[in-house]
């Protein structure tokens, strides 16, 4: 039968092809749906606080603060941070400038003392800071570009908490459990280098293809099962 046989063929050609990435598909499905999210975000060991009220009385005035970027603000961020309160500010062209709400002045540099404090005070877990990392360019893994500092924890789970330099905030969580669900996650999308594109033209040849494996499975089943019938049927029609 002509349909019986090309059906086999693309069926067994086409899933040689395909089946590792069908295996990749369902492996990293696993891991996705097993591992709960917020335990990929670390979102458990990040420790509640109670917004701080601003000080308004000891603050800079927005025009104050404007100061500092001669060429004209598009964008001004008043906000509570771990190191005080702190004018966020957006110029035309260029990079933000964060200053201290109460002086007008960037902050202090950040130490390796205190970047290690900051992290721990917004951490919870048994886990203590190992060495805190002042890093020129952010690792790939914070989705962040410039200056970043980096602690560690001492937990099961390796948690690595990147603070912005300026307000010693937490900007990115990560952990061993974050990049073992990245590691599956890019064998899922078949972005292996960045992990970010699921539109690209391999998986969607890819997933055309195994498309075809299931509908030609689909055909063969019916087949094999019209034939069984058939048997069947006429097996109990002899004396």
């Amino acid at each position: 039968m002509p349909i019986l046989r090309i059906s086999t063929q693309l069926h067994k050609w086409v899933a040689l092809v395909v089946g590792v990435q069908i295996l990749f598909w369902v492996a990293g499905g696993l891991v996705m749906t097993a591992i709960p999210i917020e335990t990929v975000r670390s979102e458990h060991h990040v420790r509640e606080v109670a917004p701080a009220a601003l000080p308004a009385s000891s603050l800079q005035a927005l025009p104050a603060a404007a100061r500092a970027l001669p060429g004209g603000v598009t964008r001004a961020e008043l906000k509570t941070t771990p190191r005080g309160s702190a004018w966020v500010l957006t110029p035309v062209a260029g990079d933000p400038l964060v200053l201290a709400a109460d002086t007008g002045r960037p902050f202090p540099a950040l130490t390796p003392a205190e970047a290690a404090r900051l992290a721990a005070e917004a951490y919870t877990g048994e886990g203590r800071p190992r060495a805190a990392v002042h890093l020129a360019e952010a690792p790939a893994e914070t989705g962040r570009t410039g200056p970043i500092w980096r602690v560690e924890f001492s937990d099961r789970e390796r948690t690595t908490f990147y603070l912005w330099p300026e307000t010693g905030e937490v900007v990115t969580r990560r952990s061993a459990v974050w990049r073992f669900y990245d590691f599956f996650w890019r064998l899922h999308v078949m972005d292996w280098k960045n992990g970010e594109d699921f539109n690209h033209p391999l998986i969607v040849v890819t997933t055309f293809l195994t498309l075809s494996v299931v509908i030609t499975g689909f055909i063969l089943l019916w087949i094999r099962l019209a034939r069984d019938i058939r048997l069947a049927r006429a097996a109990r029609r002899e004396p």
